[in-house]
């Protein structure tokens, strides 16, 4: 191990103190602060969906401000253009009088990403967005650019609103690690909010981590051991998206497709950065059953009769994780 067990004990405390100070100005939305700190450290980016108003910008302007990350905030609209995106070549005259092309750099290239309504742009400008996301480059004018490290992007859809949107396609919604649902605050957080956003009093971030300590903590998140018999059980889930026989539940049924590889990599990512984040130095198969969800619902279809009797995805999968028995083969 490049790092020692003290290290990495001493970066998940500091991770600790990260979602402790996000808590400060952030009103409950547990899962999402969790899950959008564990897409970070696993490298990854998370798709968050939720209804308008619940705080999706906020949230990820406090983690960057917090972790002392770049942040920018891209609305998308269906007349937004690839470039608005990646940015530009323009020309520019020199001192010389002479004239050269200078790229300007677009909002893509901060190290904290919010694509507000993904699902408002066209498959194009969608495409651009995604191409920085999988590849970590970006192409223009033949010339290719590195992004910045770490480079997180949090895209929100709003599920009431489909008319004149272009909902991802599934194979462009499985690059996203984690699908995560942001629930209407109770009453209690509702009061809270109210109080933190109308009163006179100012809530002030401090700043816990920077960039290079990220950096560090993803690849200290590499090197959490886990162990052949939870990468089994992993496995089972993703094939029981697939396949049915005598040890699975009646919730196959209703599947079209399955989860491929990716969701796999997905689970071990997410529950390695569990694992790390809670202080440990192995994954437990808890952490397992608890990232599945996430991790999952983006990547399971459902078929005709599904949809026609109103199955929901989440309970499904919340079956398949009950009905998956750790080292039974599926």
């Amino acid at each position: 191990m490049p790092y020692t067990q003290e290290q990495i004990k001493e970066m998940s405390e500091k991770l600790r103190n990260v979602k402790d100070e996000i808590g400060k100005f952030i009103v409950g939305q547990h899962e999402a602060v969790e899950f959008s700190l564990y897409s970070i450290l696993a490298d990854g980016h998370a798709l968050l969906e939720g209804l308008p108003g619940l705080g999706k910008t906020m949230l990820i302007r406090t983690i960057s401000e917090v972790l002392d990350l770049s942040f920018s905030r891209i609305q998308f609209t269906p007349d937004l253009m690839p470039a608005d995106i990646t940015g530009t070549s323009i020309i520019e005259r020199n001192e010389d009088g002479k004239q050269k092309f200078v790229f300007k750099k677009g909002p893509i290239f901060s190290q904290m990403v919010l694509a507000d309504e993904i699902n408002r742009a066209t498959p194009k400008t969608q495409s651009a967005l995604l191409e920085a996301m999988g590849e970590k480059t970006v192409t223009v004018l033949g010339e290719t650019r590195e992004m910045s490290r770490p480079f997180f992007v949090l895209a929100t859809q709003n599920p009431i609103e489909m008319e004149g949107t272009y909902p991802l396609p599934e194979a462009q919604m499985d690059r996203f690690l984690c699908k995560i649902h942001l629930p209407f605050p109770k009453k209690t957080e509702l009061k809270e909010i109210m109080m933190r956003t109308t009163g006179s009093k100012e809530i002030k971030i401090e700043k816990v981590m920077n960039a290079d300590e990220i950096v560090v903590a993803q690849q200290m998140v590499k090197e959490i051991i886990i162990a052949e018999e939870m990468i089994d059980y992993a496995v089972d889930l993703i094939s029981a998206t697939h396949f049915k026989d005598e040890t699975s539940g009646e919730w196959t049924d209703y599947v079209q497709y399955g989860s491929g590889p990716r969701g796999l990599q997905s689970i071990i990512k997410l529950a390695k950065a569990r694992a790390f984040l809670a202080g440990r130095l192995h994954v437990s198969i808890a952490d397992i059953k608890i990232v599945a969800l996430p991790a999952l619902r983006h990547r399971i279809l459902i078929n005709y009769e599904g949809e026609a009797e109103g199955v929901e995805v989440d309970h499904l999968l919340l079956k398949l994780i009950e009905d998956v028995k750790q080292g039974a083969s599926v």
